[in-house]
């Protein structure tokens, strides 16, 4: 492939664009993120909304 005619995708984190990687080649389907420090941004703010949320209901009054 030309690098003029590479596959590209949008990252859910960042909103950028990314092409496709040789190290991609048998996974691209399942490639989401286009860095490592995106893949792990994405867990922890689903993380923190499930913490509040568990924390407004567990909380006990004083």
């Amino acid at each position: 492939m030309k690098k003029q005619h590479l596959p590209e995708k949008i990252c859910p984190v960042c909103q950028r664009p990314f092409q496709w990687r040789k190290k991609w080649e048998r996974c691209w389907e399942e490639v989401k993120y286009c860095s490592e420090r995106c893949r792990t941004m994405s867990k922890p703010a689903s993380a923190a909304k499930s913490n509040t949320l568990k924390g407004t209901s567990a909380a006990k009054p004083t």
